[in-house]
């Protein structure tokens, strides 16, 4: 069978950047599942493996455009710290949920300086090109409970739009679970 929207897929991947070095990978571990065409991948790669079936390997080359976005200073903002609604210590590196125009989203604090808290709204991956390693281990057909999931569903899209890294994601805890 396969890869075509709407068929449940599972994958080995391996992902690095344009140094070699690996950033993530599932080889060693469960494969990552997903159901296709629904917008839980980058969508670059969700493109490379279209029409691939179980048992396909190969390696894809994601420009930034079609991975996480090119960096936008803009999402960088200064904010005070009584913005925020955490009474503990609040140190680099931490995500916060920030409500913005567009519906929730995941920033990352990058700088503290006494009151004032820097904040970026930028995936750790936007502007870096992504190289994958891949191996399909399974296509078949989605059950109905795969293609309408309850609570987030629809991917990272469903969760305000960004339920990724350093937050626990969509699925482990739902779409409030990223609210340090």
């Amino acid at each position: 069978m396969k890869i075509e929207n709407d068929k449940w897929v599972e994958i080995h991947y391996t992902l690095k950047n344009d140094e070699g070095q690996q950033l993530d990978s599932s080889v060693g571990s469960e494969p990552l599942g997903y159901v296709h065409g629904r917008g839980y991948l980058i969508s670059g790669l969700e493109k490379l493996l279209e029409g691939h079936e179980p048992g396909d390997k190969f390696s894809a080359h994601i420009e930034p455009k079609e991975g996480y976005g090119e960096y936008d200073e803009r999402l960088i903002v200064e904010l005070d710290r009584n913005k925020f609604e955490f009474d503990g210590e609040i140190t680099v590196g931490m995500p916060f949920q920030l409500m913005t125009s567009s519906g929730l989203s995941i920033v990352h604090v990058t700088k503290v300086e006494g009151d004032k808290i820097t904040v970026d709204g930028n995936h750790e991956l936007a502007g870096k090109s992504l190289n994958f390693d891949i191996e399909v281990v399974e296509v078949r057909d989605a059950t109905e409970e795969e293609l309408n999931p309850q609570g987030c569903g629809g991917g990272c899209g469903g969760c305000g739009g960004s339920c990724g890294s350093g937050c626990g994601g969509c699925g482990d805890g739902g779409c409030g679970s990223c609210g340090n």
